[in-house]
């Protein structure tokens, strides 16, 4: 299960307000009493007293099972943490010699991640004197990016870093 803060929330005795907004365990509103009085309550139900806005004047607090809260909270967690999407950059790299088989192969890697949703970063390595003509770089670019034009946009356009020219291409919604 997710790990919740517990921290996050005071309870009982650690509310440090003297007047509380008090909504007891089926969600109705008790009005504003003072503190002693609303944990002799959560007590005399063998519940605990929950700060749950302690942003709000005065706080408000909820006479509930706080181990259950604590793992209600855990499950909205997880599932929140389930929806979300994680986009990985995947990287591709090549030269500028690099011949057309093996070219083939690397578009068809790139399709491949692009079709999972990941971005693909595109790094042409220069060694020697080939950092002389960077435009031999352009050139395996544009092919690759003729090859996955329907499938990716171009996130960052082709730029040099040092003996590398890098392109990072992002999947079509």
């Amino acid at each position: 299960m997710a790990k919740i803060d517990k921290k996050k929330f005071r309870v009982n005795e650690r509310i440090r307000a003297r007047m509380v907004r008090l909504v007891d365990a089926d969600g109705k509103q008790l009005g504003v009493v003072p503190l002693n009085e609303a944990l002799a309550r959560a007590q005399e139900q063998g519940l605990d007293l929950v700060e749950v806005a302690p942003q709000a004047d005065p706080p408000v607090c909820r006479i509930m099972d706080y181990g259950q809260f604590l793992y209600q909270q855990a499950k909205k967690a997880k599932e929140a943490r389930k929806k979300q999407v994680t986009i990985e950059v995947k990287e591709i790299k090549v030269r500028p010699k690099t011949e057309a088989h093996d070219l083939e192969t690397k578009i068809r890697h790139i399709k491949r991640f692009l079709t999972a949703k990941n971005k693909v970063k595109i790094r042409v390595f220069f060694r020697g004197r080939e950092i002389t003509k960077p435009e031999l770089g352009h050139e395996v670019l544009n092919k690759i990016l003729a090859a996955v034009e329907d499938l990716a946009l171009v996130e960052m356009k082709p730029r040099m870093e040092g003996r590398q020219m890098i392109m990072i291409l992002a999947p079509k919604k």
